[in-house]
């Protein structure tokens, strides 16, 4: 069995939820790979980070958002506001904030000792709900999704920018 590994790199907004079609990226290391028959695996390696598919929608907000990207925040804006002050949700915790504090690196976490750029539970949760992977075929070297289907790739985090990166396996014959 073949193993291919790689990754697609995505840079992130501050503000507001950061949606992005990973789609091409994706198959485009699934025909890179040699495998003619197997899966091929997309997995967030972060978490306030999703991944799921759903089909491209042609119709955007004004400030550039699908419809669908739309419907689905004010979904998730039921189920798990935007933590905006201390009292939305437990997390963080006092004892969180002294280990993020006590990092060799705290500034890259906690910009100017800002505690309120841990104020990501929402991203937290939201992103557990969704999940943070998808396994799709992969067929006579192909990537298989039917008609509009699209591998989307979220950061809830809108604390700040980011750097982050999907990892992508794919393995089979």
């Amino acid at each position: 069995m073949a193993v291919c590994k790689d990754r697609v790199v995505v840079e992130t907004s501050a503000g507001k939820p950061t949606y992005v079609d990973v789609t091409d990226e994706v198959r485009r290391i699934v025909e890179a790979s040699g495998v003619k028959e197997g899966v091929v695996f997309c997995i967030s390696q972060h978490t306030t980070c999703a991944v799921f598919t759903e089909e491209f929608d042609h119709d955007h907000n004004p400030a550039g958002d699908t419809f669908l990207q739309v419907d689905l925040n004010n979904g998730l804006e039921k189920v798990f506001p935007e933590q905006h002050d201390w009292t939305t949700y437990n997390y963080p915790g006092l004892h969180h904030f002294e280990e993020v504090e006590s990092w060799p690196n705290p500034e890259a976490y906690l910009p100017g000792g800002d505690r309120r750029y841990l104020w990501n539970g929402d991203g937290h949760l939201r992103s557990t709900l969704i999940g943070s992977s998808v396994t799709l075929e992969v067929e006579d070297g192909k990537l298989q999704m039917s008609g509009l289907a699209s591998i989307f790739f979220v950061d809830y985090d809108r604390t700040r920018e980011r750097t982050r990166k999907l990892r992508v396996i794919v393995m089979g014959e």
